[in-house]
C-alpha cells in the first residue's frame, strides 16, 4: 500500500509511471508532473480504467473512498465508468447547458452587447427555474409558469423575448438530438401582449428647432459630451455605435465615418457620409480627444468610452424628460422628417442600417447608394442649420436630393 509520504515524493521521469496501491487503485505519474488516479478493474470480462481526479486535489484518503465506491458499483452490477458518462450527458442536455451551447454558438453572429444581454436575461430569468431540467423533458405548463413570473415582475416584453429565443434553443436541441419537439410553439398567444412604445422623439419642425437650440446652448462638464449632442442628429447612428466611436474609423478628408461589423447590431460595417458641418464638430474636437482611441472617451477613464447615460443626463439637464425625448430617439427624429421630404426609403434605411426583412432582395440588393445618402446627409444637416434659425418649416423641406 501506498503512504501520502511516498506520493508527496514522487518526482516525474523521462517516461510516465506508476505507483501501486491495492484492489486495482495506482497513481500515474506523467512526464509533466501531473499525477492522477486511476482505478483497474473487470466489467462483463473487459478490463477497463476510470479516472479518480488529480493529486493534490484528491489525496490519497479520497482516492481510495472513490475506488472502493466504484467497486460496490461494479459488485452491483453497474459499470462505473458507463454511468459516469450517462450523467455527465444528463448535465450537457440539461436547459442551461443546451442554452450556453447555443449563445455561444451565435456569439460571433452579433455584437457583444446583444449576445450579452440574451445570456443575461436567461441567466436571470430561466436558469434558477428551468436550468437543470433535461430539456427534452419540459413541459409546456412548466415552461408557461416560468415566462409568467417574468411577467408578474412587469418584464412582459421580456417573457415574449424569452419564449420567442427559448424556440430558437429547442430546435437547436432537437436538430442535435437532445429534444424532440418545441414546446414554445405551443404557448404562442398564452402570454400578455406587448404594448409598444417607441423611443420618445421629438419630430414636429418646431420642437426639432427648439431642441436644436437648447443643444447649442448647452454648456456640459465635458467638451466631449457637448460635441456628442451637436453630432448625434447629424449622424442619427445607435447609442452605442456613436459613443464607442474611434479616431481610427474617421476619414476627415473623405467625410467619412466607417464603423466596423463587430461594432454594428447587425454585424454589417456601416459608411456614415459626413456633412461639412458634422466634419467640423470633428475637426474641433480632435485637438481634445484625438488622434487616437475613443472620439468620446470616459470621464473616469480615458480608455472606456463615454458612459451610456451621459447624452440622457445632459438631456435631463436641458429640460428633456424620458417621455419627450431619448438618445435613440435622434434616429427616429431623422427617420420621420427625411421621409416627409421625400428622401427615397431604401436609402434612409440603408443610412439607419436597418437589415432588410426581405431575406431574398437582401441576398440581391447589395447596393450602397453612397452617393444618394452623401446628398441626403448634407441636406439633411442644412435643414437642421435652417431650422435651428427658424427660417425653415415643414412645407419649406428641402427638395435639393431630387
Amino acid at each position: 500500500m501506498l503512504t501520502e509520504t511516498q506520493v508527496r515524493a514522487a518526482k516525474p521521469r523521462e517516461k510516465p509511471y506508476k505507483l501501486f496501491d491495492e484492489r486495482g487503485l495506482y497513481m500515474l505519474i506523467n512526464r509533466d508532473g501531473s499525477r492522477w488516479w486511476r482505478f483497474k478493474y473487470s466489467f462483463e470480462g473487459r478490463e477497463k480504467l476510470l479516472s479518480l481526479g488529480v493529486y493534490s486535489d484528491v489525496p490519497l484518503k479520497r482516492a481510495r473512498e472513490k475506488r472502493d465506491e466504484a467497486r460496490r458499483q461494479v459488485a452491483d452490477g453497474v459499470d462505473p465508468s458507463a454511468k459516469r458518462k450517462a450523467e455527465k450527458a444528463a448535465l450537457a442536455d440539461t436547459f442551461e447547458a443546451v442554452t450556453r451551447e447555443y449563445l455561444e454558438m451565435k456569439r460571433k453572429a452579433l455584437a457583444q452587447a446583444t449576445a450579452d444581454k440574451r445570456l443575461s436575461r436567461f441567466e436571470a430569468f430561466l436558469f434558477p427555474r428551468l436550468g437543470n431540467r433535461p430539456i427534452s423533458k419540459i413541459t409546456p405548463p412548466e415552461f408557461l409558469d416560468a415566462l409568467r413570473r417574468v411577467e408578474r415582475h412587469g418584464k412582459n416584453e421580456t417573457a415574449h423575448r424569452l419564449r420567442s429565443e427559448s424556440g430558437q434553443i429547442f430546435r437547436y436541441a432537437i436538430a442535435t438530438g437532445r429534444a424532440e419537439r418545441d414546446i414554445t410553439a405551443d404557448l404562442r398567444g398564452a402570454l400578455m401582449p406587448v404594448v409598444v412604445k417607441n423611443h420618445a422623439s421629438i419630430t414636429d419642425p418646431a420642437g426639432i428647432a427648439q431642441l436644436l437650440r437648447a443643444i447649442d446652448g448647452y454648456q456640459g462638464r465635458q467638451q466631449t459630451t457637448e460635441a456628442a449632442l451637436k453630432l448625434a442628429p447629424l449622424v442619427f447612428v445607435r447609442p452605442g455605435e456613436l459613443r464607442a466611436a474611434w479616431w481610427e474609423e474617421i476619414n476627415m478628408d473623405a467625410a467619412e465615418w466607417r464603423i466596423p461589423a463587430a461594432r454594428m447590431k447587425m454585424r454589417d460595417a456601416h459608411i456614415v457620409p459626413l456633412s461639412r458641418q458634422a466634419v467640423t464638430i470633428l475637426r474641433e474636437l480632435a485637438p481634445v480627444t484625438g488622434p487616437s482611441g475613443y472620439i468620446f472617451p470616459g470621464l473616469r477613464d480615458s480608455n472606456r468610452p463615454m458612459s451610456n447615460n451621459a447624452l440622457t443626463a445632459a438631456l435631463r439637464s436641458m429640460g428633456y424628460t424620458g417621455d419627450e425625448m431619448t438618445w435613440h430617439g435622434f434616429r427616429s427624429l431623422a427617420s420621420t422628417a427625411l421621409n416627409e421630404q421625400g428622401f427615397p426609403t431604401d436609402v434612409i434605411e440603408l443610412q439607419l442600417a436597418h437589415k432588410e426583412r426581405n431575406e431574398v432582395r437582401a441576398a440581391y440588393n447589395k447596393a450602397q447608394r453612397l452617393d444618394e445618402r452623401r446628398k441626403m446627409m448634407q441636406s439633411w444637416a442644412d435643414y437642421l442649420d435652417r431650422l435651428k434659425s427658424s427660417t425653415a418649416s415643414r412645407e419649406d423641406a428641402t427638395r435639393e436630393y431630387a
